[in-house]
């Protein structure tokens, strides 16, 4: 079963996850990519990866992508947040993070975490996500 991984940018941080997605493609590309609208339009522009867009942040993706966690159908979220800006669906966003928390799912905020996660990725060490979702 392969991992799937959720790619999440609000509007002033799409530049960097384009960037991102460029520079670690050789890895991403293994993977099941799902992307909140806007961000994965830019992402298939900016690179040659493949990602299943659901609607935008505000008008329900994250939602969406949330419910994705509950089911075990995502495995790791990188979501490059503005914190400067405040957002008008700050809730969802909040409900987003609750429930990596609450499915231990590994949610990168920044590129600093994404970087580490996306290394962590490669070198197999999220592997046991795929076990546990076949032993159910």
């Amino acid at each position: 079963m392969n991992l799937n991984v959720a790619l999440i940018a609000h509007d002033r941080m799409k530049d960097q996850m384009v960037n991102f997605c460029f520079a670690y493609e050789s890895i991403l590309e293994k993977y099941g990519l799902y992307t909140t609208g806007t961000t994965g339009k830019r992402i298939e522009e900016g690179t040659s990866l493949k990602v299943n867009k659901l609607a935008s942040g505000p008008l329900g993706g994250d939602q969406q992508i949330g419910a994705m966690i509950v089911t075990e159908e995502i495995d790791l979220v990188i979501f490059l947040r503005d914190p400067l800006t405040p957002q008008p669906h700050e809730t969802d966003i909040l409900a987003l993070i609750r429930l990596c928390d609450v499915h231990a799912v590994p949610i990168a905020t920044n590129l600093a975490s994404a970087e580490i996660f996306i290394r962590a990725l490669d070198q197999g060490d999220l592997d046991w996500r795929t076990l546990r979702k076949n032993n159910k």
